[in-house]
């Protein structure tokens, strides 16, 4: 393990949207919010622009967003996951098996119970769903971002997310439909299986095409595109975030003790499971390299396809949109905590880790 750790290539350093994102993100949902106020027709009009229930600009702008960062997911990669079997097991048990079970039980509390007298209760159901999609789909793309600003160490971080985009291909829907069953939520399958289909497996397939086709002309060839991409995703994020904030901005502005409540559940999800993953490695004796982006990966959302699930299930204006754009709202600052806990924290893990591993050495 410590030959690997070695062997991991230093971070590239932070560009200027890695440096200032929680800037960017804040200015993108005040000119949305802004714009549905001034122009509500043309964000109106944009938000009809729909087939079977698939918003157009959104979906055409999440695959911008998502395939170049999908294109770093080298799925040959994979055989790696037995260089830290620890870490990537305690990242899948927090990703599968307890972050959105947590979510359920943490929405079907707030929402139904310590909430319900303030919330409207025709949309109790759409605002669980929202939560749910939120946390059923572990992050695919801001991972990257993420792990860098942790000097996480990179090889695990491409392997573990190429085995989550693996097992969110076939799971996906099927957690999905069985814990809205368990909220007592009518699944629209065929919408279900639609979004996966747009969002998961063609930008999956489209991505790994491309990777393919370009690495065989180099990888400086791929290093080249990669650079120029980067922006297009940048700007695509950006452009998303305004567009459903747009949507959003009456809601949002009419309801702020709404999203205040909304994000209750979300934040308690974030820091618990960042937390138990981070422990979780310190207890097997992972390095702290690995246990930063398995923490991060554990905690954070793929919030584009859960925003577009939620849009194309229940409609721009559902509780359930308005529950994944709360995610968004809160993911990038909450998710710079986490980085700068786990951060400062290196010394205090580092000494467990040892006390771990000379224990397990001992036995």
């Amino acid at each position: 393990m410590n030959q690997a750790d070695c062997a991991a290539p230093s971070p590239a350093p932070m560009n200027l949207f890695e440096r200032y994102l929680t800037l960017w993100v804040f200015l993108c949902i005040a000119g949305g919010i802004a714009l549905g106020q001034v122009l509500p027709g043309p964000i109106q009009a944009i938000g009809r622009m729909e087939v079977a229930q698939v918003n157009l600009p959104v979906g055409l702008l999440i695959w911008v967003m998502i395939i170049p960062m999908l294109l770093k997911v080298d799925f040959g990669a994979l055989h790696q996951v037995k260089a830290h079997w620890r870490g990537i097991g305690v990242t899948l048990f927090i990703n599968w098996a307890v972050k959105p079970f947590s979510m359920a039980l943490l929405g079907w509390l707030f929402v139904r119970h310590v909430f319900a007298p303030y919330l409207p209760a025709d949309q109790a159901d759409s605002y669980i769903a929202g939560l749910i999609l939120l946390a059923a789909a572990p992050c695919t793309a801001m991972v990257f971002v993420w792990s860098r600003l942790t000097n996480g160490h990179p090889l695990f971080t491409l392997s573990q997310v190429a085995l989550n985009d693996t097992i969110m291909v076939f799971a996906f829907a099927p957690l999905v439909a069985l814990l809205l069953g368990l909220s007592s939520i009518v699944v629209p399958w065929d919408t279900l299986l639609t979004s996966v289909l747009l969002y998961i497996v063609l930008p999956v397939l489209l991505a790994q095409w491309w990777r393919k086709h370009l690495l065989a002309k180099g990888q400086a060839h791929f290093d080249a595109v990669m650079a120029r991409l980067g922006p297009l995703s940048i700007t695509a994020l950006l452009a998303t975030l305004v567009l459903l904030f747009g949507f959003q901005g009456q809601a949002i502005l009419k309801q702020p003790l709404v999203i205040a409540m909304l994000a209750v559940p979300i934040l308690i999800q974030v820091f618990f499971n960042a937390g138990l993953a981070y422990w979780l490695n310190r207890r097997v004796g992972e390095a702290h390299n690995v246990a930063c982006p398995s923490a991060l990966i554990g905690a954070s959302n793929f919030f584009e396809l859960a925003v577009a699930a939620a849009i194309s299930l229940f409609g721009f204006e559902s509780g359930a949109a308005l529950a994944t754009v709360v995610g968004v709202l809160i993911e990038v600052p909450v998710m710079l905590l986490v980085v700068r806990w786990v951060n400062a924290s290196k010394g205090w893990y580092e000494a467990g880790r040892a006390t771990a591993t000379d224990g397990s050495s001992a036995g």
